[in-house]
């Protein structure tokens, strides 16, 4: 497998010829056509006729974090709200998804602490006289990583900074996996904690979003990491961009990570992370956005219910926008909907780069009577993309990432 900076180096070398601008034709039309070479930056590379990153479909799980409540809180939950049944569902860890579920997709639901200990003695369990939470890191100021402040907030990682580390861990000791997309959502303000007296959640602005960034690169190094400066061309949007170069070879994308923004496209905290910034300049994450918008490179279409919600995400995945659907909705799926597949199958058609689900193991469904799971086949991290599957043929990452 070619490194992903060796074309590079043999360009700067001069071992390689670079291709005269007669070669350099551009065709924006989603085919991939683009540069016949093209170094472009942070190592990442553009190659007529190559696999690309966007080529690909993985599965992810939602809400990755999460850990349901111990009954001792459980059933104080069902007394605050009538959707306590929907939060009754854990992941394993982020390493032992992405080891033994084969995940490549992962998201975090995030909550700004910048004194400290905001989130570390939830209102339930002061009700349920059970004391603060034993974590020393809750007690610190960064961004934390639960589900609903004061109601759900069980995490196998509590602070961002944490999650990364467990994901990077992974990544180091598999350097060819495909790159992998982390889903990122901004939590506002919950009306049942704060009005029955518990955290009042702190409101994202450009400063806390700037924390963000700055979190993800204390644990990541610049190699690591596909951000927009990487992508947008010089006197182009980011959306400009994509729609005529296309998303960076696979190969020179494999080993490093992405943040995207589930909030959005209509949302503060999209407008305050763009402020001064229209195309995502020295930025970190892709924001959800809409097409025709300069930060337009990624797009969260959760829903594909009918055959024309389908339809629209593949004419969005040939346009080359890199696009998250999910499969399914906790616990809805296995209560109401019995474990019907349709939805999944729907999903996996439609071409979304990312489909999300609730249930990446059989185990997470058969506790409620059904056999329900959104796997690729042969139980693979990635697969060859349905819509636009380029030259992409078998296998993308190393057979042994997922004998597990």
């Amino acid at each position: 497998m070619i490194s992903r900076h060796f074309i590079c180096v043999l360009f700067a070398l001069g071992a390689v010829a670079v291709p005269s601008t007669s070669q350099k034709v551009l065709v924006g039309d989603g085919s991939q056509h683009g540069l016949v070479w093209d170094c472009g930056a942070n190592g990442l590379v553009w190659t007529k006729g190559a696999v690309r990153m966007n080529h690909m479909q993985v599965v992810g799980s939602h809400n990755s974090y999460h850990v349901e409540a111990p009954k001792a809180e459980r059933d104080l939950q069902t007394a605050w709200t009538s959707a306590a049944t929907d939060l009754q569902y854990s992941h394993a860890a982020l390493d032992v998804q992405l080891e033994y579920l084969h995940v490549r997709n992962l998201e975090l639901d995030l909550l700004a602490d910048p004194e400290g200990g905001m989130y570390s003695d939830p209102l339930l369990r002061r009700f349920a006289r059970l004391g603060p939470l034993d974590d020393p890191k809750l007690k610190k100021k960064g961004t934390k990583v639960l589900h609903i402040p004061d109601v759900d907030y069980h995490s196998t990682c509590s602070t961002l900074v944490s999650c990364l580390r467990v994901i990077k861990a992974w990544m180091d000791a598999h350097p060819d996996s495909v790159p992998l997309p982390i889903m990122m959502e901004f939590k506002t303000a919950e009306e049942l904690g704060e009005r029955l007296g518990g955290a009042k959640v702190v409101p994202w602005d450009t400063d806390l979003l700037n924390i963000v960034d700055e979190e993800i690169r204390s644990v990541f190094n610049k190699s690591q990491l596909i951000t927009p400066d990487d992508i947008r061309r010089d006197g182009l949007t980011l959306e400009e961009s994509i729609l005529k170069y296309g998303w960076p070879d696979l190969d020179s994308a494999r080993g490093r990570i992405f943040f995207l923004m589930d909030n959005g496209p209509v949302h503060d905290v999209r407008d305050a992370y763009i402020e001064g910034r229209p195309n995502l300049e020295g930025r970190v994450l892709f924001t959800n956005s809409a097409p025709g918008q300069g930060d337009c490179a990624f797009q969260r279409l959760n829903d594909p219910l009918t055959d024309a919600d389908v339809e629209f995400i593949q004419a969005q995945v040939r346009a080359n926008y890199w696009v998250r659907t999910r499969a399914d909705e906790p616990l809805r799926t296995v209560f109401k909907e019995k474990c019907d597949i349709s939805r999944r199958d729907a999903a996996l058609r439609s071409g979304a780069h990312i489909v999300s689900t609730d249930f990446a193991g059989y185990e997470l469904s058969s506790r409620w009577g059904c056999d329900y799971a959104v796997r690729l086949p042969g139980g693979k991290g990635a697969r060859c993309n349905p819509v636009i599957r380029g030259g992409c043929e078998g296998g993308l990452e190393p057979d042994e990432y997922t004998e597990n």
